[in-house]
């Protein structure tokens, strides 16, 4: 997930270079046989717990928390605790290298998990993977952490690109045909952008009307101005933070009655009670399964986490991703045996084939591949909840 940041990427030749050399190199002092030691397995989290998106990092990290704590009440794995250390960066960079770069230096630190947001993980992605280091369940839909032979990044959630093919598949299969795209001018609106583009080409619709909008949202007026000013049915929406909330109040205030898709970056409570009422009939994409959804025994599970760990906030679709990442996470390490080395938990993670975690199913294949194809639309109802 891209919003605005100080950070600057790195030209795209020289990071895909720094991390193919980093994948190249050997694990350095940490070495692949470093062990858990007796006791507690320690992991660690850099993650936005305040900031422009604190909310989304600690819905997520009281999610996995609940699930940890469930697994500890139960004797653990193989009779250890499970130990998560989270740090916050306040969704930026600096802050998360800092983060990261201390629990690197730790060696009674076992592995880096559901650390968040494209810009920080973007960053701090060659160094991880050059400590050997398992890097779990990073939480971005880009493309740029699922790399081909970086056996150590192991990705659950279902890439942005997956998303904007689900939405894209649902407007052909209902027959919508004239199409308007709003996405952010950074690298995660452009991620959004081309998958919808290449899935709208193989569906054989006609091009869409498209805008960009700057991570600022200065121009986020503008863009609403001239899909408004079209004749859409449908307007996807590649936008995370401010800018949804700019380019949706906008667009509501001159257009009525088109439908406008989301993906589930745009679907934090924050977002939809900032929205109001112009947040219903919203469609948005979700990765994970409505969390009041309770036919599913995994979200009956998750609820009875949550209010065994005393959470008062709502459950909603970021905790039950962090719980899921943390159950995945406890699989894997059970698999990986007693005394674990970071390369049985590395081996013991691209072994979950077809895993059902109780109707969310994990189905490891290859780095560049996400271990989740998961993906489901919901729409959000007048009272801002969210519905199948």
């Amino acid at each position: 997930m891209t919003t605005g940041s100080t950070h600057t990427p790195s030209p795209r030749l020289q990071r895909r270079t720094l991390l193919a050399s980093a994948i190249a190199l050997p694990l350095a002092h940490w070495g692949s046989s470093a062990t858990a030691q007796e006791g507690a397995i320690r992991i660690g989290q850099s993650t936005a717990l305040t900031g422009p998106l604190g909310d989304l990092g600690s819905a997520m990290h009281q999610g996995a928390k609940a699930a940890f704590a469930g697994i500890n009440a139960k004797g653990g794995v193989h009779g250890r605790a499970i130990e998560l250390t989270t740090l916050d960066d306040a969704y930026e960079v600096p802050k998360a290298l800092a983060n990261v770069d201390k629990f690197l230096a730790d060696p009674g630190n076992f592995a880096l998990f559901n650390c968040m947001g494209t810009p920080m993980i973007e960053a701090m992605l060659p160094k991880v993977v050059d400590s050997g280091v398992p890097f779990f369940a990073p939480f971005t839909g880009a493309q740029l952490t699922r790399t081909k032979n970086a056996r150590s990044v192991f990705n659950i959630r279902a890439s942005y690109a997956d998303e904007a093919e689900k939405l894209v598949q649902h407007l052909s299969t209902i027959g919508i045909q004239r199409i308007g795209m709003v996405y952010q001018n950074n690298a995660f609106g452009k991620e959004v952008f081309t998958a919808a583009q290449q899935s709208m080409g193989r569906l054989k619709l006609p091009a869409a009307v498209t805008v960009t909008v700057e991570n600022n949202a200065s121009d986020a007026g503008a863009a609403a101005a001239k899909l408004a000013g079209s004749d859409l049915e449908a307007i996807v929406i590649g936008l995370a933070g401010k800018p949804t909330l700019e380019f949706v109040k906008a667009f509501r205030a001159l257009k009525r009655g088109v439908t406008l898709y989301a993906l589930s970056v745009m679907g934090t409570p924050a977002t939809v009670k900032a929205l109001g009422a112009d947040a219903a009939g919203m469609a948005i994409s979700q990765v994970v399964p409505l969390p009041s959804n309770v036919v599913m025994p995994v979200v009956r599970e998750f609820q009875a986490a949550w209010k065994a760990s005393g959470a008062t906030a709502e459950p909603s679709h970021l905790a039950l991703e962090g719980y899921l990442n943390a159950r995945v996470f406890a699989e894997a390490l059970q698999r990986a045996g007693r005394n674990p080395t970071r390369t049985a938990f590395i081996d013991a993670t691209w072994n979950l084939k077809k895993w059902d975690l109780g109707g969310f199913e994990v189905n490891a294949s290859t780095p560049d591949r996400n271990a989740s194809r998961f993906v489901e639309l919901t729409l959000i109802g007048r009272d801002g909840r969210f519905l199948r």
